[in-house]
């Protein structure tokens, strides 16, 4: 072993370290090659926080980890806002496996720090946690989860006074001070004096808030399932649907209960087919009009339509921010919620489609682009003075107003089954209402091509992808000329048939890189932040001139992008 990995699993066989701890180290020596993954690296404190499988080592989401990240936050929140006894932090978490048990160890580790904490009660989704942070007005706020995540996983969500999750140069601030901590010097005992529940009236008030985009009125006879897939959205989520006035909704009890091994699913993720099977049975079962399901902290939603073969689809990421902007942007405009003389504007990440551009523009509204990662477009909210509406990132998110800064699939739910309800009232559902936006804005198809490579070889392999397209970037990609290389590590485009550089200005650098060509397809690699993964992202184009010509299109559109994905196969 290792002679660095062989001192820290020493350090872990004594105190700071408590003896269940050390009793766990000593199990794990049975097996050199999880001990050795478990301690080869420290669980970085990134931009997002921390997100990891749970157990004993630096490298595991753990009491000691938690603790590390927690007394590190706490620091830089005592440096930035000082005296400590007016700081305070909100802290939530959801149904995993331990989320409460993490929480509690935040909290008490703030409350060491004589930094005042909110700790809700009970299990409660991203979203709300990211409104209560504005509302109690505190100056920081920290959510135990690890999204959509397999059940092995936990992680923790650092946010600011916002409510969103850090940007630079803040985030570089707390990973500073978290690097700083050595686990000896970690406060776990709390001065009780400074914990305290979050009161009942936020949750009242994130409902009142969302008054804002109630449209109908009186009781709607939508079919709905939903599925929590045993995460938090169980309550709230037909709470705002039945004071929206949908009374139809089927809670699917297969997956109702809040239970951190997600019994009925491998991922609990509903951008996954297979994650969705039960609820899109109950729908065949019921013949429902529509379906929606939430990860465990509720933060991501799948939409499941009938499509023109009467089949239900799960709709992707962008369908769905496609539907979601076009029918609130409409609803505003016929309100008169436009005002002359106010700039109005939307938000997308550079991964999501493009489609969002010719909408926004039909109703006179700037579309702004962020980096991946809704703290992108909550740092926008913040820092521009137009006044923004809607933002959406392809991996099934959407902020609606500026009251959550996070992505919040429960006002994505509400919004989404009022569009579906007017879309039935007119003869039609939201998948007609789809292809009807491709006949007037363009038909736009994306997919994601995502690769696991875990552990340290694995995080070596993904560099090494990248490093290769950056430096050896392919001229022709499935046979088509590349005619745009943008590099957002180097703030730098390539014409490609020019050879002239311009700068791409208004993003921070980031590891991601975009292949523009000639059709106008577009494919965007970058590896993921919070996962051991990189992912592919690709768009390709065409017009639909009549909805009846849909299956054909999509048939010339899928070959296109099986050709595309086939090239980046062969290359890795």
């Amino acid at each position: 072993m290792n002679q660095d990995i062989a001192k820290k699993v020493q350090s872990w066989l004594q105190p700071p370290f408590d003896t269940k701890t050390q009793a766990e180290v000593k199990e794990l020596q049975k097996d050199a090659k999880a001990l050795e993954d478990s301690f080869y690296k420290d669980l970085e404190f990134g931009t997002g926080g921390l997100r990891g499988l749970m157990g004993v080592g630096t490298n595991r989401i753990n009491r000691y980890t938690i603790g590390m990240a927690t007394q590190g936050f706490a620091a830089h929140l005592i440096n930035k806002y000082g005296p400590v006894n007016k700081v305070s932090v909100a802290v939530g978490y959801d149904t995993r496996n331990n989320s409460q048990y993490f929480a509690r160890i935040v909290a008490e580790v703030f409350a060491a720090n004589e930094i005042h904490v909110f700790l809700f009660e009970d299990i409660s989704p991203t979203p709300l946690l990211s409104f209560a942070v504005r509302h109690l007005n505190c100056q920081g706020g920290v959510m135990i989860t690890a999204s959509h995540n397999p059940k092995e996983y936990n992680g923790y969500k650092a946010y600011n006074e916002q409510g969103a999750q850090f940007v630079a140069p803040e985030d570089g601030q707390v990973i500073e001070e978290v690097r700083k901590v050595l686990f000896d010097k970690i406060k776990f005992q709390a001065q009780k004096e400074y914990l305290h529940t979050v009161p009942q009236e936020v949750e009242k008030a994130y409902f009142q808030v969302m008054e804002k985009y109630h449209y109908i009125k009186g009781t709607s006879d939508l079919k709905i399932v939903f599925t929590p897939i045993h995460g938090t959205g169980v309550r709230l989520v037909p709470a705002l649907l039945a004071k929206f006035g949908f009374l139809n909704v089927n809670v699917l009890e297969a997956q109702k209960a809040s239970d951190g091994n997600f019994p009925t699913v491998v991922y609990p993720n509903p951008e996954e087919k297979e994650t969705m099977a039960l609820a899109l049975e109950e729908a065949e079962k019921t013949q429902a009009d529509i379906v929606f399901g939430t990860d465990p902290d509720a933060d991501r939603l799948a939409v499941g339509v009938r499509n023109h073969k009467n089949e239900i689809v799960i709709l992707n990421g962008n369908q769905t921010a496609v539907l979601a902007f076009h029918y609130l942007l409409e609803k505003m405009k016929n309100q008169g919620v436009f005002k002359e003389g106010y700039s109005y504007f939307v938000a997308k990440t550079i991964v999501t489609t493009d489609l969002i551009k010719p909408i926004a523009d039909a109703f006179q509204v700037e579309c702004k682009e962020t980096l991946t990662g809704f703290k992108f477009i909550a740092e926008l909210i913040h820092k521009t003075y137009d006044e923004f509406l809607i933002g959406a990132e392809e991996s099934f998110g959407l902020m609606i107003g500026e009251d959550v800064r996070d992505k919040d699939s429960i006002s994505a739910i509400g919004l989404m089954a009022q569009a579906a309800w007017e879309a039935k009232q007119k003869g039609k559902n939201l998948w007609s209402i789809l292809l009807d936006l491709y006949v007037q804005f363009g038909f736009y198809q994306e997919s994601l091509l995502t690769l696991t490579r875990a552990g340290k070889e694995g995080a070596q392999e993904i560099q090494n992808m990248m490093n290769t397209l950056r430096n050896n970037p392919p001229n022709k990609i499935d046979g088509q000329q590349v005619s745009i290389l943008k590099d957002y590590l180097k703030s730098s485009a390539l014409d490609c048939t020019t050879g002239v550089h311009s700068p791409l200005s208004g993003f921070p650098k980031s590891d991601v890189l975009q292949f523009i060509l000639k059709d106008g397809s577009l494919i965007s690699i970058r590896p993921s932040g919070t996962e051991p993964k990189i992912k592919f992202y690709f768009s390709v184009q065409t017009d639909l001139t009549n909805p009846s010509e849909y299956d054909e299109k999509h048939a010339l559109l899928c070959e296109k992008m099986k050709g595309l994905k086939g090239y980046f196969n062969d290359f890795i």
